[in-house]
């Protein structure tokens, strides 16, 4: 068995971390700031949600395969309500939803069905109690917080654009319009927030005991793992600039409750900060270290790095 069909086994417990960098761009916006880059306001470290990871992963999946045998997505950013997927559950198993009153044998029904179909209600869970009930799903699949090595310096730049917005604008540029309150503008100013580099470090666990009561398959997994490293490469816009997997890391156990703590593996994987000395720019600027010896009954797959 290779090192990548190790990794893809649901029946085992899997720690990983992953390494992923931005370049001139805004890796997660926070809203409460004005968009501007995630920070841990104490350290100025940059800071990446979870849900701002398995978006990507969902994002992945979705492009990557047609929705069938099982791998449609539950949340979407297509307009899809959540409660009309619930609906389509109680639909194809010929019930009828009462609401959040619903018997607990038809929950547990139209529960199995979502695992079945969506990908993502397997992977990560779900709660799916919105109005129409189909309960309740702990994901095998579970992601922390990146956090940068260094900390970062968000920028908000100002920019321009040079284009006219308003019809009378336009005839105002001209000079053929004698309308008083037309200024005849074609520039508007805007706002651009972005980093112009971090090194960022995620860690994420996989329950072999969770996975098998949503269904996870190797195929899922190997979907997971090839969405972490090629996401980036499908996801590219101008304001997220340049963002690039630098490393994916998996420990897997035999035993499925865990030969070693996580904490102690993730600490094989070494990364010393810049500090002081100079401002990174580049993946090039870090040294990663990686203790290969692993306790008994744990082995590594670097899937990158």
């Amino acid at each position: 068995m290779s090192n990548y069909e190790i990794c893809t086994d649901p029946c085992k417990r899997h720690d990983f971390v992953l390494l992923f960098d931005v370049a001139d761009g805004n890796p997660n916006g926070d809203p409460d700031a004005g968009n501007l880059p995630r920070v841990d306001p104490e350290t100025m470290q940059g800071l990446v949600t979870d849900v701002c990871l398995k978006r990507k992963v969902r994002d992945y999946i979705d492009l990557v395969s047609d929705g069938g045998d099982g791998k449609e997505i539950y949340i979407q950013n297509k307009g899809i309500a959540l409660n009309t997927q619930h609906e389509r559950a109680y639909t194809a198993l010929k019930m009828k939803s009462t609401g959040s009153k619903q018997k607990r044998e038809d929950v547990d029904k139209t529960r199995a069905w979502m695992c079945a179909n969506f990908i993502d209600v397997r992977l990560f869970g779900a709660v799916m109690t919105t109005g129409i009930n189909c309960g309740q799903v702990r994901g095998p699949f579970q992601l922390t917080f990146a956090r940068s090595i260094d900390p970062v310096i968000p920028l908000d730049l100002s920019i321009t654009r040079i284009a006219v917005t308003k019809p009378e604008d336009a005839v105002a540029l001209s000079g053929e319009g004698d309308d008083e309150k037309s200024s005849g503008k074609q520039t508007e100013m805007g706002r651009k927030a972005l980093l112009p580099y971090g090194l960022y470090r995620g860690a994420g666990f996989f329950s072999p005991k969770f996975a098998a009561d949503t269904g996870v398959s190797k195929e899922d997994m190997k979907l997971v793992w090839d969405a972490l490293i090629n996401a980036w490469d499908t996801d590219h816009s101008a304001s997220r600039g340049m963002m690039s997997c630098r490393g994916l890391y998996v420990f897997t156990h035999e035993n499925p409750l865990g030969n070693a703590p996580a904490h102690i593996l993730f600490d094989k994987i070494q990364i010393p900060e810049i500090g002081d000395a100079k401002a990174p720019r580049k993946f090039s600027d870090y040294a990663v270290s990686v203790d290969e010896k692993m306790p008994e009954g744990v082995k590594l797959t670097r899937l990158v790095g």
